[in-house]
């Protein structure tokens, strides 16, 4: 089975039924199934390529840069937590520092010589320097295997894994940088307990898989591997991937994750808006991180995998948005509350993903906009900013509280990073041609072909 097979045939659970109810005439659905049996599919294979309903335009909006400086500013003040500061240094590094950022498209790893240090920058190495300055304390003054910082989450701390080894590549002041990644990545890899098959734990109290893992755990063990020239690392990065959809993908419920499964307690089978954002975005940033090391040509299949994983989290959650364009807290359940920080996640992947070589999911992309000024669910006369899902002081809204997964929150760190990374994966996107935003576009490589026909369709072969 080449390449194009594996990936069709991953994408057979995605139905024609999310496409066809709507009024497009006969001739259109018969050439989409002309297409689709005999251009795309080989007859053993009887599978469908993802088509996705478009739930709206891809917006031109975007942010100003007073308006983007406030949301930095009240990133900045919320972030206190592990996993906070280390998507704020993530947000930051693709927003202000892309050089940096694994999605830049340059050769991984980047440049050693810091030549143009940027603020987002200069704040990804103070957080890093704080972290490691802190980490003995923070850890009983322990020698050896230990997390970056004290944490019930055995996962979380990792999420800073990324910003301590560019301290190291860069040669950022005199903290031992590399003994804290190193001691981190033991402390995962040897210390934290596994599920009879494998994956690691998100907690540290019992066994206990959480979908945010996919954002913090797997992207440091593919960054470390890259930088230490370590292939063993970078499958590892896939495998806890590839562990951790084979327990939380609901396939009763086309294809959403859910949030917390094993353990004595806490299990959440829910579909957490948040927690399908948190293993979109983590699983390409592993894919980018492959893409653009020496590991690219051997990682083939996984690509792939990565890459189709990805469009099927789209495809589940965009599946049941509704006419707001904004997500529920639980994306399929209609009595939880609207949250805008998921959403912007949601949107950031699929701008990512609609820009990497393999795969454009054109036209998947949420009407949400942060500049947005008119919904039926949130009257604007009620937001002092002028902008919809934006208070006047610059915090999105409304979010999840980040603290309690269930509740409604005012003020959320991780959603201010959320808005920077849409807005740095959009502008990526336009920077590389809107790929898939063409009424009719067709790019084609060796096994890459592309057609949207007025709605939405992504191919990947």
């Amino acid at each position: 089975m080449d390449h194009g097979d594996k990936i069709r045939a991953g994408f057979s659970t995605v139905l024609l039924s999310s496409i066809f109810p709507l009024k497009h005439d006969e001739e259109t659905r018969s050439l989409l199934q002309r297409m689709y049996s005999a251009r795309f599919l080989r007859p053993s294979c009887w599978a469908w390529l993802v088509i996705m309903l478009s739930t709206a335009r891809v917006s031109s909006e975007s942010l100003t840069g007073d308006q983007l400086n406030a949301v930095k500013d009240r990133l900045a003040e919320a972030a206190q937590q592990s996993w906070e500061f280390g998507t704020r240094a993530q947000a930051l590094l693709e927003y202000d520092a892309r050089t940096y950022s694994v999605f830049s498209g340059t050769s991984l790893p980047p440049p050693s010589t810091v030549t143009d240090t940027t603020d987002g920058l200069t704040a990804v190495f103070d957080m890093a320097e704080a972290i490691v300055s802190d980490r003995a304390s923070s850890n009983g003054n322990i020698n050896g295997s230990q997390p970056l910082m004290n944490d019930g989450s055995a996962a979380d701390p990792a999420s800073n894994g990324v910003s301590v080894l560019l301290a190291n590549w860069t040669g950022q002041g005199n903290l031992d940088y590399a003994g804290a990644a190193q001691d981190q990545l033991d402390y995962l890899l040897n210390n934290v307990s596994r599920s009879s098959d494998g994956a690691i734990s998100h907690r540290v109290s019992q066994v206990q898989l959480w979908s945010d893992f996919v954002y913090m755990v797997p992207p440091f063990l593919a960054y470390y591997g890259v930088l230490t020239s370590n292939e063993s690392l970078v499958s590892e990065a896939y495998n806890q991937i590839k562990l951790y959809r084979d327990h939380l993908r609901d396939t009763d419920a086309n294809n959403l994750w859910k949030h917390v499964m094993l353990g004595r307690g806490g299990i959440d089978e829910g579909h957490w808006s948040t927690g399908n954002g948190w293993a979109a975005a983590g699983m390409l940033r592993v894919l980018a991180t492959i893409q653009n090391s020496e590991f690219d040509g051997s990682f083939s299949d996984q690509k792939d995998d990565l890459a189709s994983w990805t469009l099927e989290i789209h495809s589940a959650m965009y599946n049941v948005i509704d006419d707001t364009s904004i997500f529920r807290n639980y994306a399929d359940n209609g009595t939880t509350f609207y949250d805008s920080a998921s959403t912007a996640l949601m949107a950031a992947t699929v701008y990512r993903l609609s820009s990497r070589k393999a795969l454009y999911a054109s036209g998947t992309t949420s009407s949400f906009s942060p500049t947005s000024t008119t919904s039926g669910a949130f009257p604007s006369s009620t937001v002092p900013s002028g902008l919809q899902h934006f208070t006047a002081d610059g915090w999105l809204t409304p979010v999840v509280n980040p603290h309690s997964y269930g509740v409604e929150g005012s003020e959320s760190a991780e959603g201010q990073a959320f808005v920077l990374m849409m807005q740095a994966a959009y502008q990526d996107w336009v920077d590389d041609g809107s790929p898939g935003n063409d009424g009719l576009r067709l790019r084609s490589s060796s096994w890459c072909t592309v057609i949207a026909l007025g709605l939405v369709m992504a191919a990947l072969l």
